[in-house]
């Protein structure tokens, strides 16, 4: 696999560990505040997140790793125990339904071990390990089922449904329904209107 420079984050230096102590106790509250105090939890969101729109209702518990790089559109339903690993943006269009524990991660790890591994990590006052990481986009009418989990530079097209348990590896084009894992498509429409294309095996 081929890498940018700018594909590797530091994780462990000092402003980052600020950043996901303050998620951790922003989501904590959010957990913690009443559920139909809905004025409470959305000022929560507003500082936890990099942006959130109108109509956003968001279920617990809700994991995170920044919050500050989750932007979400308006009309925006995320189901209970779902997880964002944000250290690169995550970005959510309007009118998306998520179902309970999705999992987006936009980092990963170095397959090689000579990648995957930094020597002399300890003189150099850093993790042991590599990490990368490429943002993940959830465009409009996007709807993901439960169980399914997003990897790093995944874009998911507008309108496309992503069936329940899939592993999406790999990015998912407009106006489809994609399923398993490896998630593939099996159906695409038309039209936006939601007319069915012929079946596909892609």
């Amino acid at each position: 696999m081929y890498y940018e420079a700018e594909d590797f984050l530091e994780t462990a230096d000092r402003e980052t560990l600020h950043i996901i102590s303050n998620a951790r106790k922003l989501t904590r509250e959010y957990g913690f505040t009443d559920y139909n105090d809905t004025e409470r939890k959305n000022e929560i969101l507003r500082q936890l997140m990099g942006s959130i729109g109108k109509n956003v209702a968001i279920d617990v518990p809700l994991h995170c790793d920044y919050g500050k790089n989750i932007f979400l559109g308006d009309d925006v339903i995320i189901n209970m125990n779902c997880t964002f690993v944000d250290n690169k943006p995550i970005r959510i269009g309007s009118r998306v339904l998520i179902a309970s524990n999705v999992q987006f991660y936009t980092s990963s790890h170095p397959v090689l071990p000579r990648e995957r591994l930094v020597p002399d990590w300890k003189e150099k006052g850093t993790t042991f390990f590599r990490t990368y990481a490429r943002p993940i986009e959830i465009q409009d009418n996007v709807w993901i089922g439960g169980g399914s989990i997003i990897l790093a530079g995944v874009t998911i097209g507008r309108n496309s449904v992503i069936g329940a348990g899939s592993v999406v590896t790999r990015s998912i084009p407009a106006n489809c329904v994609a399923v398993g894992n490896p998630c593939r498509v099996i159906r695409r429409f038309d039209q936006e209107d939601g007319s069915h294309g012929e079946r596909s095996t892609v």
